[in-house]
């Protein structure tokens, strides 16, 4: 999508701290983060949200998310994965992303 933040940072028009890359798999360090470590990974390709996510559209996600634990160093002492889904569910920009947090012990709420 020509106006999607996330369409934007994975096609370079957008700065963006890069964490991590794939072919298939874009993450870069949350601008607003909600504990010492806060990664959004998204896919290259635009899927509005959860909902609309078919069958291997999210290949890779899961390995790019163990690497992006490994590269912040929180993969031995845990971290929590996020995926927002529609207006109720939090979302914000509507190009379906996961946040990774981590760095502290997190509580109940998202960070």
């Amino acid at each position: 999508m020509e106006d999607c933040i996330f369409c934007k940072i994975v096609r370079g028009e957008i700065p963006a701290s890069i964490v991590y890359e794939s072919d298939s798999v874009l993450a870069f360090d949350d601008i607003n983060p909600m504990a010492p470590v806060h990664v959004v990974a998204v896919p290259k390709t635009h899927v509005a949200t959860l909902m609309d996510v078919s069958e291997g559209m999210m290949e890779g996600m899961v390995s790019a998310i163990q690497q992006i634990a490994q590269i912040k160093g929180i993969d031995k002492t845990g971290f929590r994965t996020v995926i927002n889904c529609n207006e109720d569910g939090g979302q914000i920009v509507f190009h379906v992303h996961v946040h990774i947090l981590g760095g502290r012990k997190l509580s109940d709420g998202m960070g």
